[in-house]
């Protein structure tokens, strides 16, 4: 059944409330916390590599989790893995489809962060001078980053990468839409406050779970 939008700004700023309550974006919701270091940043960034294969999402976080408790959880670990290894997990963690060559593509992915940024997007981002749209360039050069998963990891990242904001991927702008907060990543942030990108994060994570979760009903009680 469609959503029954709301209008009245007061309204709106309640349910952004709501949504970015609990101070948590959606990898955070998941268990892979966004904080400032190198381990933390690679996890979110395969992460979003295997939320944008298509799929079930929460086969993708599976798989991410498994890929953590094998001890891969930076770039360097998983870098020394082995492919017959790597593709044992994902396969035992649920996904389906070539397996080997994603199983290639996240070591390829952790050999290139390695190389070139010593196993530390912290690099990536100073080597862009922060500026956003070469950030987005430098992510997408690598192994099995496209545009989706470029997206998927900024809209956790802006959270601490403040100059990417505004950033709300395509399922939290639907769940935007249907719910009557806006269109843009712009309506968005400026919902969450001018300048609070790590509310902005809390916000369309939020969404973003709504959409995938189908809980339009339950948010508008």
């Amino acid at each position: 059944m469609p959503t029954t939008a709301i209008s009245s700004i007061e309204d709106k700023k309640r349910l952004v409330r709501r949504l970015a309550g609990s101070g948590r974006g959606f990898a955070e919701q998941y268990g892979f916390p966004v904080t400032n270091n190198p381990s933390s940043l690679f996890q979110v960034l395969y992460l979003s590599v295997l939320l944008a294969r298509r799929g079930d999402f929460r086969r993708a976080v599976d798989s991410a989790r498994a890929l953590r408790e094998q001890g891969w959880d930076s770039a360097a670990r998983l870098a020394r893995s082995l492919h017959e290894t790597r593709a044992r997990v994902l396969r035992e963690s649920g996904q389906r489809g070539d397996v080997d060559a994603l199983a290639s593509t996240l070591g390829d992915l952790a050999r290139t962060v390695v190389d070139q940024y010593r196993g530390d997007l912290r690099r990536l981002r100073a080597k862009a001078h922060y500026d956003p749209s070469q950030e987005r360039q430098l992510l997408n050069e690598l192994p099995g980053v496209d545009g989706q998963a470029v997206e998927l990891f900024l809209r956790e990242a802006q959270a601490l990468w403040r100059e990417v904001a505004p950033v709300a991927d395509r399922r939290a702008l639907t769940a935007a839409r249907r719910l009557g907060l806006g269109r843009s990543a712009g309506d968005l942030a400026g919902l969450a406050g001018s300048g609070e990108s790590e509310r902005l994060a809390w916000l369309v994570g939020a969404l973003a779970r709504v959409d995938l979760e189908k809980r339009y009903a339950e948010v508008m009680r």
